[in-house]
This record gives C-alpha cells, structure tokens and sequence, in this order.
C-alpha cells in the first residue's frame, strides 16, 4: 500500500505561525506586567517602611526628632513637646541601683564577668554543703562521691600552670585589698595589670606575690587612692624593696603610664586618722600648695611632705600634735617628718 501525502494550503501554514507569534507576544506582555506590577509593590512596600521609620523618629506636627522618656513612659518631641505615645511599657527591672556595684548586687542573671578570677567567674563550682537542689541531706553513702567530684571539677577549672597561677595571684590580691581598705575598681585594674604581665610572660625568675603586690600597688596609683609603699609590704609577704623593683620592672615592660604622686592626696586619709581639724587641714594644703609651686617638693616622699604639712599645720593652729603620733598615724619615720617640718616653714615664711 503506497504512502500518501497530505496537502495543507499555504494559508494553513501562514495562520499558524501568525497564532504561534501572537501567543508569544501576549506570554511576553504579561511577564513585563507582572514584572512591573512586583517593582511598584516593592516600592509601595519600601516607601511605607521608610515612612514608618521616619514617622518613628520624626515628629509628625513640626518634624522635630522624636526622643523616648523610658521615666514617664513617654514618647515625645523634642522641640515642640507633642506627646506621640504614652503609657510605654517599660521592660527594665523594677527595682532602682543608684551606682554600678549596687546594680550588680540586684541582677538576677547571674554574676557579672569579673578580673579577679582566674576564669573570670564564668565556670560553675559544686558547693561545700551536702545537700541536694530541694535542700535535703545527701545520704552518707554518696557524699564519698560527691567530695570526689568537688575534687575533680576544682582540677578542672584549673588545667593548666597559668590557671593556678593567676588563681593563686588573683586570691592574694583580693586578700591585700581588702586588708588595705581599697575599692572594687582598684582590684579589678590590679587584676587586668597582673594578666597583662602573665600574657607578656613577666613571671618567670619573678615571685607571684611580689608581682601581685606591685599590680595592686600601681592600681592604686592609677585609681589616685595613694597609700605608701610600706603599707603593702605590712599587708603581703614580700619585702619592700623587693615591691619596688616588680613596680619598676612591671610599669617599664607594660609601659604604663602613671602619674607622680601628688602629697595633697595624702592629706584626707592622714588628716581623719589624726583626727584634726578642717582648719589645720586646710593649713597644710597651703603648706603643700606653697611647696610645689616653689618646687620644694620635688625628688621627696610624698608622705613624708603630707605628714610634716599636718604636722606643721597642727603646730599654727594650735593643736599640737607630736611628731610620734603623726609618724605612726602616716607610717612616716620622725626624721623625715622633721626635716620636711623645717624645709616646709621656711618656704611658708619667705613667701609671706
């Protein structure tokens, strides 16, 4: 049977291609539609956000700035004083700190991040007391157990020889603080100057107490809460001059800068020791004032000048106190004091 062949008309063929392009071009005006359809929504959609963010910061009578009064509650501006929002949820605590130890002490998410440990107080520790989460007793047969797993988390908090350490450095600088009286602030700049010298690998051929004592004893210096050299030496277990030379070695190697210790900052803390009065007081800051504006001061302790100022002001006043009391209330020894005491009169003389 032989093949046959189908004859189609030309103007078949010619309205079929016709159909094919028109199909074409109506597929391509609704992709442009819908394409310009999606940029004018994306534009609706940006111009509304940016309309809301300028509504949020921008006052909507006289276009001022808008500033949020977290004590009243109130969103308002800051130029005509429109109220644009009232009654503000506030989502801080309700309870009131008035300084950043006392905020501290009220957070209820833990304990802030300190210097004065050797983890910065972020690891956990097992308490010394054998009870459970609900305070019941732990049985006898498992406080074994739990002495042994106090015994090993305390290995683990303190891997490594820099661990124990900066543990080690960090408790006796804790202990001189406190014994001398010093702030919180004073600790933790000690405690930033001892890793500083732990990660500059100043320790070895140094002891951990003479270091410590010399952080501690230019944190004081930083904080501009003098106390002479003598009282960290009575505090530590380290000779006075073995302090100085870590002082030294410590402020070259970490290049810090301190300033020259002024003797006016020894006169509250001696003056309240001694008891004395306002006046006597204010005598020896003349003293002291008169002294360095002569530049008599200059290449002397300034406790020895702060304790012979009280020493002389008490004489002017009136009060009379002796070089024995003022040496043991300053740590000064009598010959110091009276060799400044005359050094300071003649100077206070001649420039009356």
């Amino acid at each position: 049977m032989g093949i046959r062949h189908l004859f189609i008309p030309d103007h078949f063929d010619s309205f079929a291609r016709e159909t094919q392009s028109t199909a074409k071009i109506s597929i391509s005006q609704t992709h442009m539609t819908n394409t310009v359809l999606n940029t004018e929504i994306d534009r609706s959609s940006t111009g509304e956000q940016t309309a809301e963010s300028q509504s949020l910061t921008t006052c909507p009578e006289c276009q001022g700035r808008i500033v949020r009064d977290d004590e009243h509650g109130e969103t308002r501006c800051e130029d005509c004083g429109l109220i644009c929002e009232d009654r503000a949820l506030d989502h801080g605590p309700e309870w009131r700190s008035f300084d950043t130890e006392e905020q501290d002490e009220k957070s209820r998410v833990g304990a802030p991040t300190t210097q004065l440990m050797h983890d910065k107080g972020l690891s956990t520790t097992i308490g010394w007391q054998n009870t459970d989460a609900s305070g019941r007793a732990v049985p006898t047969e498992k406080r074994a157990r739990l002495e042994r797993l106090r015994t090993w988390d305390e290995r683990f908090r303190t891997k490594d020889a820099q661990e124990r350490n900066l543990k080690q450095a960090l408790g006796e600088i804790q202990r001189m603080g406190s014994a001398l009286g010093l702030p919180e602030p004073v600790r933790e700049t000690a405690g930033v100057l001892y890793r500083r010298a732990v990660e500059s690998d100043l320790l070895p051929g140094r002891s951990i107490e003479g270091m410590a004592t010399a952080s501690l004893y230019a944190a004081a210096r930083q904080q501009h809460f003098p106390r002479p050299l003598t009282t960290f030496a009575d505090v530590s277990r380290v000779e006075k001059i073995r302090i100085q030379r870590a002082y030294r070695y410590l402020s070259r190697e970490l290049g810090l800068q301190i300033e020259p210790e002024d003797p006016s900052t020894y006169i509250p803390q001696f003056a309240s020791t001694l008891e004395i009065s306002d006046e006597a007081e204010r005598t020896a800051r003349e003293l002291l004032d008169v002294a360095k504006n002569t530049g008599t001061h200059s290449g002397k302790s300034p406790a020895g000048l702060a304790a012979a100022a009280l020493y002389a002001a008490t004489h002017l006043t009136n009060e009379q106190l002796t070089q024995a009391t003022v040496s043991n209330a300053a740590d000064v020894s009598m010959v110091t004091i009276r060799n400044r005491y005359q050094e300071l009169l003649e100077v206070y003389a001649e420039q009356l």
